[in-house]
This record gives structure tokens, sequence and C-alpha cells, in this order.
């Protein structure tokens, strides 16, 4: 998240995948600081399901063309099944590793649910972008938040915090790299 709270720029296209000045953002995660490469592997770790919404699967609008598969080539850093969220049907995507992407469009209940009935006793991680860690927040679905803290400011962009309720968010732990603040919040 920039210092001004977006977690995306503007204008997300394929040649500016996080908006305009929005892959800033992500520098945190090829540092090698102790601190950034344990948030990484916080981030990274092993969960039971994955929900995220169309625009972070990736930059196409309306009906499915081409035969797109995601940002991240054909071995995800997810390794279990992913819930995206999508006004469009698609047919499930088996990658590498083990990720599976299926396509919800039936709302974020319907793919918070189906992802619980996949991950057991495993957690849940809603990866975004905005609009689904909105939803997921409006219907209380989030217990920990974990927000990692980018001396940038975009100006203007996605944030996660435009329209949620009011939460009151209890700070369990903060490290930081030289560079960079890592921030893990239990919400109320």
């Amino acid at each position: 998240m920039s210092l001004d709270g977006f977690i995306g720029g503007p204008d997300q296209s394929l040649d500016n995948p996080l908006g305009v000045g929005g892959l800033q953002l992500l520098q945190w995660q090829s540092s090698k600081d102790d601190a950034d490469v344990a948030a990484l592997d916080e981030l990274l770790g092993p969960m039971g399901a994955f929900v995220m919404g169309r625009n972070m699967f990736g930059p196409i609008r309306g009906e499915w063309t081409g035969d797109w598969r995601g940002w991240w080539g054909d071995d995800p850093p997810y390794h279990s099944p992913v819930f995206v969220l999508t006004n469009y049907e698609h047919e499930p995507i088996e990658m590498a590793g083990g990720t599976t992407f299926h396509f919800v469009t039936d709302g974020f209940p319907a793919a918070l649910e189906r992802a619980k009935d996949v991950a057991g006793d495993g957690d849940i991680r809603i990866t975004g972008g905005a609009s689904t860690v909105r939803q997921a927040l409006a219907v209380g679905a989030i217990d920990d938040l974990y927000l990692d803290i980018i001396p940038v400011a975009l100006g203007r962009g996605e944030t996660i915090f435009e329209g949620p309720p009011a939460t009151t968010f209890t700070q369990l732990e903060v490290t930081h790299s030289t560079i960079y603040t890592h921030i893990h919040y239990r919400l109320e």
C-alpha cells in the first residue's frame, strides 16, 4: 500500500498491471532484507484457498478473449485453488504447482463459500484487488489484515478503505526493513 492509501495506481492495463505507478508497490517483494523476505514468506505461505477479483487475475474486461492465464506464468505462486470473481463465465484453468483458477459469477459470498468448501481446515486468503477486499470487509470476512507500506505516494488509484463499514483494528505486529513497513492487524 502506498503512503497515501492506494493498493494500485489508476488506469490498469496490460502495460500497467497495477495501474500507472503501481508496480512500485511490489518492489519490496524483491528485497533481500530479512524483514521483507519474512513478510513475503507469510504472504505466499500455504493456504487452503484464495479469493481474488478479476482485475487481479488480468487486464481483460468484458467477455473473455484469447488464452489469458494470469500474470504469473505457468506456475503461479498460489499452489491452491483460487476463486476469481467475474461477471463472465469461464472454464477452470489448471496450472502447474497445484493452482487451479475457478471463475465465480455469483458474487463474493459465493466465492468465499466455495473457497471454504475446498480449504477444509486451511486458511483462506483474500488477495485483492481493492474491490474484492472492500467486499470482504463489508461482510466481515477478514479476521487479519496484512499491510505492506511502501514509501511512495500515487496520488490516486485503488483503495481498500473506500466505503467499508467502520472497523476497529488491533495492531498485532509491526516489522520493518530499511525501506518498507509490514503491519499485521486483527479486525475487531
